[in-house]
């Protein structure tokens, strides 16, 4: 893998979707990106999600990375959502640069939510 690849685009729906999984720290359901043709995961929150708005009203460009913290630390970067834990099996951090939203996911072990 090169310093990151291409993941997913993240798109805000307030539509149920088919294979939703539940994130309890952000108070939202996902879809899996990878049973999508596009790979496109789609989000829908909870009403009482405390995700910034910027993330949550704004399609995001996700890509997998061996590290976050490179990514991090270059001029230009605004954090948005720190880095967490989601389930056992990936840490994400949520950033703006470029004008754009874009998350940087280190895969722990591979698998989507026990898959």
């Amino acid at each position: 893998m090169s310093d990151f690849e291409f993941d997913h685009i993240g798109i805000t729906t307030t539509e149920p979707q088919p294979q939703e999984d539940w994130v309890e720290a952000s108070k939202i359901w996902v879809t899996n990106p990878r049973n999508h043709p596009e790979h496109i995961e789609f989000l829908r929150y909870r009403e009482d999600s405390t995700v910034p708005d910027a993330v949550r009203y704004n399609p995001h460009v996700a890509y997998r990375v061996k590290d976050l913290k490179p990514h991090l630390e270059v001029g230009g970067v605004e954090i948005l959502i720190p880095p967490f834990i989601v389930g056992d099996f990936l840490e994400v951090v949520f950033v703006r640069k470029h004008g754009a939203i874009f998350e940087y996911m280190r895969y722990l072990k591979e698998g989507w939510f026990g898959n």
